[in-house]
């Protein structure tokens, strides 16, 4: 995520298009472990996934029985994704949508929204996006947000333009009434991971899980 300076904004669809059409594959294809632990058990209903990339969590929703709307700020993420799903006999099961969610956001009201590593080297206003994606959750539904608390252990450089909200920082910008949710994962996670010259170190991420009360 990033910080929240509109003024300053440069084109995120330009940098993640340049970075998607650099390889045929950015992402591993498996679906977020952090999404895989906290939507096994939900009862499938309306999903939305911000910030789809490839589609491997919008696949795997669908595949478990959920009608999925997932969005991305790429064409050439959501070809893919689109493509993936087709192969996986779940294209019917999709609704792929380009969004720019400093610009615009999906319509309708969801069982499931899903915000995972919604990360920006641009200005993207994530305290909004965060508090127009929980408006979007139907009474009973749940709001998932996971992300980064801070660069891997291995990366050397610095970024101001770069911002990891901790879980509290999620909880914080939400500022979503009491008596209307319900906190059930507020917690970071640091665990083992494998640089990208197979060097060891660490990551930190966090999550959080909040459910709207029913009526």
């Amino acid at each position: 995520m990033s910080h929240d300076h509109p003024d300053t904004r440069q084109s995120d669809e330009q940098l993640w298009e340049e970075r998607y059409r650099g390889s045929e594959q950015v992402w591993s294809g498996k679906p977020n472990a952090a999404l895989v632990r906290e939507a096994t058990g939900l009862t499938p209903g309306m999903a939305l996934d911000l910030g789809c990339g490839e589609g491997a969590d919008a696949i795997w929703l669908a595949a478990h029985g959920w009608r999925v709307t997932a969005v991305d700020i790429s064409p050439t993420a959501l070809r893919r994704g689109a493509s993936h799903a087709a192969v996986a006999g779940l294209g019917d099961h999709i609704d792929w949508q380009r969004h720019d969610l400093a610009e615009s956001f999906p319509a309708g009201r969801y069982d499931l929204v899903s915000v995972c590593f919604l990360h920006s080297r641009g200005p993207l206003p994530w305290r909004t996006v965060l508090r127009t994606a929980a408006a979007a959750v139907l009474p009973g539904g749940v709001l998932l947000v996971v992300g980064h608390c801070a660069f891997p252990s291995w990366h050397a450089g610095h970024h101001d333009d770069v911002e990891f909200p901790s879980p509290d920082d999620v909880l914080a910008a939400l500022a979503l009434p009491d008596h209307e949710w319900e906190v059930l994962v507020s917690q970071a996670y640091e665990f083992a991971a494998t640089g990208p010259e197979g060097q060891p170190g660490t990551r930190s991420d966090s999550t959080v899980k909040v459910r709207r009360l029913a009526d």
